[in-house]
């Protein structure tokens, strides 16, 4: 098994499920923004872990002015109530531990503001198990491949010993544009099908079993 010295990870859907309190937001956005045929709730979920610049404008049609609009209105609801309503998945501290504990180098990469991202990395006490915590940065940096190397740059990490902790098809795309490894995990909002068919490298079904494979 290949041996990876720099573990980097997403943010939604990896480390902690943020689904009620994004998808309460989105719901706020769009009636904000005069759009009805957005779905039901449970199809909302496909906008948890991309980009939200690059999903709307092509869900939507958005220009680019009228998505910064919107996604600003979504951040009315977020950063005030949102934010908060999120809760770690099970066993995540106790992993992020162990692998510090073995001399990982631990980064974070986020499609999420870094600002709003450092916070909930504070909210749950895990700021002293990264390294570096990276995130979004409105259009110099948005996408996934962007927010990954700017954090692999400033631990200056190796691609070869590199991999990308994920649940979404966007995790793998990064990851594979960046030049590294990835792994998908099953508990957050990408389905098997999904992780398969996105090309992770591999794929796991429990922090335990990412434990493993991280030695």
């Amino acid at each position: 098994m290949k041996k990876y010295d720099y573990i980097a990870f997403d943010l939604d859907g990896t480390l902690s499920d943020p689904e009620h309190g994004l998808v309460e937001g989105f719901i706020y956005a769009f009636k904000k923004m005069g759009i009805s045929d957005y779905g039901d709730r449970e199809s909302l979920r496909r906008f948890i872990g991309p980009s939200l610049y690059e999903v709307w404008q092509e869900e939507f049609g958005f220009t680019k002015e009228t998505v910064v609009d919107a996604i600003e209105k979504f951040r009315e609801y977020y950063n005030i109530y949102g934010l908060w309503d999120n809760k770690l998945y099970p066993g995540i501290k106790e992993m992020l531990r162990e692998l510090k504990s073995r001399g990982k180098t631990v980064i974070l990469a986020t499609s999420k503001p870094q600002d709003t991202a450092r916070k909930i990395i504070s909210l749950f006490e895990l700021s002293e198990y990264f390294d570096f915590q990276g995130g979004a940065s409105g259009d110099t940096r948005d996408h996934k491949w962007q927010v990954l190397s700017y954090s692999m740059q400033a631990v200056n990490a190796l691609p070869e010993s590199t991999v990308l902790v994920g649940d979404r098809k966007y995790d793998a795309e990064g990851a594979k544009i960046c030049g590294i490894d990835s792994i998908g995990v099953l508990w957050g909002h990408g389905s098997e099908e999904e992780l398969l068919a996105s090309g992770f490298t591999h794929i796991v079904a429990t922090p335990d079993e990412l434990l493993e494979m991280l030695k």
